[in-house]
């Protein structure tokens, strides 16, 4: 008599930037790498697999998460917004443009994961204080700006 077979697979459909998608994936697979390799959304950046950085923050059914301490079967049915979501065809975002204007960059690797973060924080606080900004974005580090920047363009952004 054999062993029953475990399916270490499976099928799940998600939606990401309004685009739907259905893929078998392995059931250890983290959502990040789901995005990147499966769906080749690259925007997203994996920065240490711990849900410490903030690289790899994606809203998942309006919630902010850190999609490396997500599994891709955990968004089975879910709807997905990344960094490549926030712009209007080649139209930046306000805050993408905030971005731009206030210098918020430098090398961009926590990039999508502060906009992600800030925008999470602006639907849920349209006119967020300087604190609620910081508190709103302390998930995410970055090594390059200090941080300033950062900050200066959310406000930006929200129209203070």
């Amino acid at each position: 008599m054999s062993a029953p077979t475990i399916s270490n697979s499976r099928t799940i459909t998600v939606t990401i930037n309004g685009t739907t998608y259905e893929r078998e994936v392995e059931a250890r697979k983290l959502l990040i790498h789901f995005i990147r390799d499966d769906v080749d959304l690259t925007g997203s950046h994996i920065g240490c697999d711990t849900g410490n950085c903030g690289a790899c923050s994606v809203i998942v059914d309006g919630t902010l998460v850190k999609s490396c301490m997500l599994l891709a079967v955990q968004a089975d049915g879910s709807t997905i917004e990344t960094v490549e979501g926030l712009a209007d065809g080649e139209e930046l975002s306000k805050l993408q443009q905030a971005f731009s204007a206030r210098h918020a960059l430098q090398c961009g690797y926590c990039t999508p994961g502060m906009l992600m973060s800030a925008t999470a924080l602006l639907r849920e606080n349209p006119t967020p204080s300087e604190d609620e900004i910081k508190k709103g974005l302390q998930g995410n580090i970055c090594r390059c700006t200090g941080y300033w920047n950062i900050f200066e363009a959310v406000k930006e952004a929200s129209g203070q």
